[in-house]
């Protein structure tokens, strides 16, 4: 076992039952009470944390994924997987409790951009290993990937250029986007209404919605829109987020610039027309389904697969007429490019660490390495050859089995019986699995669309050092509750726009040019790797 910095003898105590109480994993034994080598010395064992982002339905253990059960028999190497539960603050106080534990799987896949403290943290306490020493020599695959991708090493790097784990990678721009607006096309149609691209238009649309009875019931029912206040839908509009974001290498704060008052005017007079749900902020998941579903919403900000090709396929037999449509992110001027929408960094903070307990670390590296050559891409993409997919045309072309599957499962959790591709892990995404996993029309329209913006307001994956995330955190908890009831009250008129000068100055007493100036730190520091 590597040496690591000591903890504090209660504080281990006290993680010590907290974990029995809890537990870290389904009751599984932990990687030291299980033999992980044969009479030769051979690796046959890993432990390995990450949590089950999967459909459940389909797989309750990752050794139920067809693409681990043929790495088992091309290895030899069997993997216990120890899954907490998928909750998110589940998933991370599992995480800290494991962490503080002592007692460490051989694996550790996790979001490292969201720990506390970051990578670098973890690193210095000898929980996970730095792994550039042996990635040339163990991991040729990954070392390749890396070399063709410069931009991705930068970014899947600390600032002091250590490399933490093996990424999950997405080699296309088709890959980095999958959320914008969302509109009831088959409403536009009937009410001789062309796609709205603008902030103006939209309000003209919201307004056709609200009163002219699209859905046709003879009723006022229909709700125009539910508003996402806190992505970039509409305030992107003004060239702003409502977060952190920076302008040539400078960082700025959305909701402390003119622009934000600007936007929360044009919010509240949409509220105050009824063109914004008034129960916007109490709809979940659930009661957006329900007014999706049931004939009364104009438009959202949704996923492209999860919400547009979803609600087409719900409603496919009840209301044949019923068309969704994702449109671009809206401007202030017609014909302008939008200036932000959603787009992912190619990495997002998932890897597969090797933890400072793992004490076969060259064949671990060389396992994890597998799902970055030629053959183990397609494994991790697309599946068993001849069962999810087949070679046409020199491309991998999922089955059947996949796309339309017999016992008439869906297509995220058919794949989820054969790969991983549908979330996340230690591999390199292929532009093929998006390409046929948005089968309907309206979802290449959609993909095109929300695609199409200039997203450089955007920041690149900065990492905190310990210090400052320790700091952000406390800082940022408070002010994004402030934020987000503040924001409420503006557009519900609970609050006059004229306080929101007092606005910004609680919010830099609250510190946030103190959470500027460590982002503008981090980018810098990212900048210079």
């Amino acid at each position: 076992m590597k040496p690591r910095k000591c903890f504090v003898f209660v504080t281990m105590i006290c993680m010590f039952f907290l974990t029995a109480l809890t537990g870290c994993t389904d009751s599984k034994e932990t990687s030291k009470n299980v033999k992980q080598t044969d009479e030769n010395g051979k690796l046959v064992e890993l432990s390995y944390f990450v949590p089950n982002y999967g459909p459940t339905t389909v797989i309750k253990d990752y050794n139920d994924i067809a693409a681990y059960q043929v790495l088992e028999r091309e290895t030899g190497i069997h993997v216990d997987f120890q899954h907490p539960a998928s909750d998110s603050d589940e998933v991370t106080q599992q995480f800290n409790l494991m962490m503080a534990s002592g007692d460490l799987p051989d694996v550790i896949e996790y979001i490292w951009t969201n720990a506390s403290g970051g990578p670098s943290k973890y690193l210095e306490g000898g929980q996970i290993i730095k792994l550039n020493k042996y990635i040339k020599k163990y991991a040729p695959n990954l070392s390749r990937v890396l070399k063709e991708h410069p931009d991705w090493k930068k970014q899947i790097s600390t600032d002091d250029g250590s490399i933490y784990g093996f990424p999950f990678l997405r080699s296309d721009p088709e890959l980095l986007t999958s959320y914008g607006p969302i509109i009831r096309k088959d409403w536009l149609d009937k009410l001789n209404l062309k796609i709205p691209t603008t902030i103006d238009e939209w309000h003209n649309v919201l307004k056709a919605f609200k009163e002219k009875d699209p859905n046709g019931n003879g009723k006022a029912d229909e709700i125009p829109l539910l508003p996402a206040l806190t992505s970039n839908a509409f305030i992107g509009a003004w060239g702003i987020t409502p977060d952190f974001y920076q302008v040539n290498g400078k960082v700025k704060y959305g909701p402390t610039e003119p622009e934000f008052k600007a936007f929360l005017k044009v919010m509240h007079q949409w509220y105050k027309e009824g063109l914004i749900d008034k129960g916007y902020v109490a709809t979940d998941g659930k009661l957006q389904d329900a007014k999706v579903t049931g004939n009364k919403l104009g438009a959202f900000m949704g996923y492209n697969g999860g919400s547009l090709g979803r609600y087409m396929g719900l409603m496919k037999e009840k209301n044949p007429d019923f068309r969704l449509e994702g449109i671009p992110y809206p401007t202030l001027q017609k014909g302008e490019k939008p200036i932000v929408g959603q787009k992912d960094s190619n990495f997002n903070g998932v890897a597969a660490a090797i933890s400072g307990d793992n004490d076969h670390v060259k064949q671990t590296m060389k396992w994890l390495d597998r799902a970055y050559s030629d053959k183990g891409h397609l494994l991790f993409n697309f599946g068993v050859e001849g069962k999810s997919y087949k070679m046409v045309d020199g491309k991998p072309k999922y089955t059947k089995k996949i796309t339309d599957n017999p016992d008439g499962l869906p297509m995220q959790e058919a794949l989820a019986k054969y790969v991983r591709v549908a979330w996340s892990g230690p591999f390199v995404q292929d532009k093929g699995y998006v390409e046929q996993y948005y089968q309907l029309p309206e979802q290449k329209t959609a993909l095109k669309n929300w695609s199409n913006a200039k997203n450089d307001i955007l920041l690149p994956p900065i990492t905190a050092t310990p210090e400052e995330s320790k700091q952000l955190s406390s800082i940022m908890n408070d002010i994004n509750t402030y934020r987000e009831t503040m924001v409420n009250k503006f557009v519900m008129g609970k609050e006059p726009l004229s306080k929101f000068d007092s606005f910004v100055k609680t919010l830099k007493g609250m510190g946030i040019e103190k959470a500027v100036k460590m982002k503008q730190a981090a980018l810098d520091r990212y900048n210079k790797r």
